[in-house]
């Protein structure tokens, strides 16, 4: 679940702020952190994660190896919005999504004239390649989880498209450094407007990896698959307190 991953760290030198952590692995990266560096931009407005400030740059503070093996003189990469664009998620997910040297960050990036997509920043050549902007403004997607979905040796990224209004799950795969749609399905979501976390997650218990999702009314936790392309869904029982950290840990 991304939200196990999230640690704040007070800002206390020029913003009464925190930034939105997430540990590294200690040796290429330490941790991740979402900033608003630049708090006089003007507002994206949205305010679908309750209060969460609009994160306007991404600082990956580096290990030892991730110094060494990417050269950098300086100790951290900074990713930063242009104007227009923000940060609009939880915290950063720092995940190897290529199996080759420094891991990769996701992260959800909102657009003031299109809404958000999906991003996934490169350490070592500091690209960033995305799913295409939903196409509206106000318009957000809640990420799942990473991980080789369907067993082809690739890792697949899934996510809830507009999460309080299509609920569409969407998944793609990310391959030679790009990502491309490999299934879709209505009914789902992960994410109730004004909440700062992030329902459910991915999962791995006897039977390799799922997605544990809400039906798109809430009533019903549910573990789906992929399959040979297709989005396979199972009723896991109802949607009550405690249910997804249950699904989540196998009970």
């Amino acid at each position: 679940m991304w939200r196990a991953a999230l640690c704040l760290l007070a800002l206390m030198a020029t913003e009464a702020v925190a930034d939105a952590c997430a540990p590294g692995d200690g040796n290429w990266v330490k941790r991740a952190c979402f900033e608003r560096h630049s708090p006089t931009r003007p507002s994206y407005g949205h305010d679908v994660l309750g209060g969460t400030p609009e994160w306007n740059r991404l600082r990956v503070v580096l290990g030892p190896v991730g110094q060494e093996r990417l050269g950098h003189t300086d100790d951290a990469v900074v990713l930063a919005m242009p104007a227009g664009r923000i940060i609009e998620d939880i915290a950063p997910r720092v995940v190897h999504l290529d199996g080759d040297g420094p891991p990769e960050i996701v992260l959800v990036i909102s657009d003031a004239q299109h809404g958000a997509q999906l991003a996934v920043f490169d350490l070592s050549d500091g690209r960033v390649v995305g799913t295409p902007f939903i196409g509206r403004r106000h318009r957000w997607l809640a990420p799942v989880g990473a991980a080789d979905l369907d067993g082809d040796g690739w890792v697949e990224l899934a996510y809830i498209d507009r999460p309080h209004l299509a609920k569409v799950l969407r998944v793609w795969r990310y391959r030679d450094g790009q990502l491309v749609q490999v299934a879709a399905a209505d009914g789902f979501t992960n994410h109730r407007i004004g909440e700062r976390e992030i329902s459910g997650g991915l999962r791995t218990c006897d039977t390799g990896p799922e997605m544990v999702l809400a039906s798109a009314d809430w009533s019903r936790v549910l573990a789906v698959r992929l399959r040979g392309g297709q989005l396979i869904a199972r009723d896991l029982g109802p949607a009550g307190p405690g249910a997804f950290q249950d699904a989540l840990t196998c009970r």
